[in-house]
Formats: C-alpha cells, structure tokens, sequence
C-alpha cells in the first residue's frame, strides 16, 4: 500500500513540474496534493470537450514520409467506415494540424481549402501525388527516390509541383489551424508558420508552396516574404527547428484561449503524433544529423507521454514503427509496388512506447489497432459538439479579407493530377 502512495505522490510531483515547465502552470492552488485527484487522474475532458490535435513528424525520405502517410489513410478510412460518410477527410475530424519537414507537406496537403470549401485532397490522394511526381522528376525509379530524398527535388524549384497544387492560397486558406514550423537564418531562432497569426495580419501571411518549401529546405535556405512584404525569412528545414512538433502543437492550443477557450490541461486534449519511420539508414554526416534529429523527436514523446501520465493511451497516441523494415527490405527492393505492402506491414507492427517513471516499452496494441481505436474517440467528441450548446473550438476570421486564392484552376490541376497517379501509385488503405 506504502508503495502505491509513493507512486501517486510521484506522478503528482512530476505531472506538477510538466504542467509548470512545459505547460504553464501559474495557478499555486494547484499545488496542493489531494488523494481524490491522485486516485483518478486519467479523467478526460472538460465540460468544454476536447481539442483534437494532429502533429506528423518531420523527414523527406520515402521511409520517412511512408508510416505517417500511411498512417493518415488508416486514419481517414475508418472514420469513413464508421461515419458512414464516404467523403469524410482527416481534416474533419481534427482541430489543429501541426506538422514538420515532410510532415508540414502533408498537413498542407490535408488542410488547405479547395474551390469547393472543402480540403484539398484526401489522404490517399495527397500520397499518390507525392509518390508520383518524385518518380516523374527524378527518372530513376523509387529506389533511387530512396536513397536521395522524396521531397528535395520537387520542392526546390520555384513554380513547381507544389505550386501547382497550391495555387496562390495562403495560410489564411486553411480549413482548420495548421502549425508548420522552420529554422529562420536571419533571426537564428526557430519560426513558426500559424493560421492564427496569418489571420490576423499579412506580414504573417505567407503563400502555402512557400511555407512547404521553407520547412523541407536541407542545405541551402529558402528565402520567403509574407503577403505585404514586411516579415523576410531565410528558412531551412523544420527539422532543424522542431522535428516533431507535437509539444508546440500543445502549447498552442492551450495558450491560445481566443480559438480554445475551454482548453486548460492535457485531459482537454485529444492528441495523435505520427513518427517519421526510423526504419532505413545510410552513411555519412547526414546520417548523424538524421539520428541527432530522431534523437530530438523521441525526447519530445517521452515529456508529451510524461506530462499526460496515465491519461496516455486514450487521450495521447503515438504512432511509431518499431525501428526494422518489415520483411528485411533495403531501399533497392522497395518500388511503386510494394510500398503499400510495406507500409500495411508497418502499421501491423507494435511500436515502443514512453511510460511513466518505466521508461519505454512495446505497445500492447498495433499502430493500426491504436489509429482504430483514436478514430473511435474522435468520432465521440464530434457527436458530443453536436449536442453541446458550448462550443469548443472558436476559429479566429480573417481581418482583412482577400479573395480566396484557392482557385478554380488549382483545384482543377490538383483533380487532373490526383487521376493521373492511379496507375502509378496504389493508394494505402
């Protein structure tokens, strides 16, 4: 029995010390240890719901980019199934997206508004894209794709890919709060791209081919300036700034009591982080900064599964593989073929998870079944707002309008294009 207080006092020690740290504790009533509140400390969600977080890690090798996409089909798919709604998008289930490197891209992709006012593209549609136009520009097969970098040559010329895809729209064309964070040359501090800020004011606002490009630079920067030209940043990589960019997303919400008023602890968050796949490895320095990044990335999971104690599992869910490439494949062997096999593989697999003052272990549960599972609580919070008269989630409008860039034109290039990869790249389902 002496041990179990021991362990209560523990977690209310430690869960005060993540809440003033890294949350902002401010409030010294809270201090108090209270044996009710250490007997049930997973309660989840207040009386104003709970804000559904996404956060995709940041990478831009097919292995990187391959469980998170994937894991995004996984997603959209059972909330398809289960909805009963066939044209229902990760993006209506969620409240903010935040994402890094090639994580941005996809969050981008998923979040952006189309002509119709509904999200670009879907999940499926948005990793055929990717997958088809490397093969396109690079000419040399997916191997070769894997070796060099999915992203590198489609987002390092101006007037490309991405610029096709996204037209002129902005920041301030999203669907939902999109977060996509950068390293700025200019101040030597990270920079963080945010709807909240766009909406506001142009100097925030900045064009959505740009952000991409800014958060999946590598060597050389990107320079970019906001709508009306005041705010320059010269960007690399979001990698160097914030690989996983889920403790950001977090802070965000939970300060930003204009657009989540109710949003006080993390038992109001709903909160699934997707991990870049840590399966392949090569030589070189770029090896090191890759480890020196992942290193970054899993610290961030350990204090975010720290700070939600025992509510983690139900209200914080990390998607990971668990560090091998199923069925021994090597970058050469993988293709357009048996990349959606791979990638069923990895969602089958059981990933390491952080725990409390244990450390780490192997989940009991499969990335597919945790994905099922977080489906299910997103769908119940979205029922919940139906009948709620308070509402969760307040979006900041736009103060000085301009007319919607998402145009006719992009969204038909974007349907052109999103046809065009059926032959080329099986979407994951």
């Amino acid at each position: 029995m002496a041990f179990m207080d021991a362990d209560k006092l523990s977690y209310e020690i430690f869960s005060i010390l993540e809440s003033k740290f890294l949350f902002g504790l401010d409030d010294p009533t809270k201090l108090l240890f209270t044996p009710s509140s250490a007997s049930s400390p997973a309660i989840a969600g207040g009386s104003g719901g709970r804000v559904r977080i996404l956060s995709i890690d940041g990478g831009d090798r097919p292995s990187d980019v391959l469980l998170a996409a994937a894991a995004l089909d996984r997603l959209e798919s059972s909330l398809r199934r289960r909805t009963g709604d066939p044209s229902a998008r990760v993006a209506d289930l969620f409240d903010v997206a935040a994402g890094s490197g090639a994580g941005g891209v996809l969050a981008a992709m998923l979040f952006t508004r189309g002509n119709d006012g509904r999200p670009l593209l879907s999940a499926a549609d948005a990793l055929g894209l990717l997958i088809a136009e490397s093969r396109r520009r690079r000419g040399r097969g997916f191997a070769s794709a894997a070796r060099s970098g999915l992203l590198r040559g489609v987002l390092r010329r101006p007037g490309g890919f991405f610029r096709r895809v996204f037209g002129d729209a902005t920041l301030r064309d999203t669907v939902k709060p999109v977060l996509i964070p950068c390293y700025d040359l200019a101040t030597g501090a990270p920079f963080l791209f945010s709807r909240a800020d766009a909406v506001e004011a142009d100097g925030y606002d900045f064009r959505m081919w740009e952000v991409c490009a800014a958060t999946c630079a590598d060597a050389a920067a990107v320079d970019l300036r906001s709508m009306d030209g005041r705010t320059r940043v010269a960007a690399v990589g979001g990698g160097v700034a914030m690989v996983n960019p889920t403790a950001a997303a977090i802070t965000h919400v939970l300060h930003n009591k204009q657009e989540f008023p109710f949003a006080a602890s993390v038992e109001d968050l709903l909160v699934v982080s997707l991990s870049a796949s840590n399966c392949i490895r090569t030589e070189g320095a770029t090896e090191y900064i890759r480890i020196a990044g992942e290193g970054i990335a899993d610290m961030v999971d350990q204090a975010v599964a720290m700070a939600f104690g025992h509510c983690s599992g139900s209200n914080y869910v990390r998607i990971q593989a668990n560090g091998f490439m199923p069925g021994n494949r090597t970058p050469k062997m993988m293709n357009s073929i048996n990349f959606t096999e791979v990638a069923h593989e990895m969602l089958s697999q059981r990933s390491v998870e952080s725990v409390l003052f244990r450390g780490k272990k192997i989940s009991e549960q499969s990335n597919a079944d945790k994905l099922d599972g977080f489906a299910v609580e997103l769908i119940k919070e979205e029922q919940r707002r139906k009948k709620s008269l308070i509402p969760t989630v307040v979006l900041k409008q736009v103060m000085s309008p301009r007319t919607s860039s998402a145009t006719t034109a992009t969204t038909t290039t974007v349907t052109a294009l999103t046809t065009s990869t059926t032959a080329s790249a099986s979407p994951v389902h």
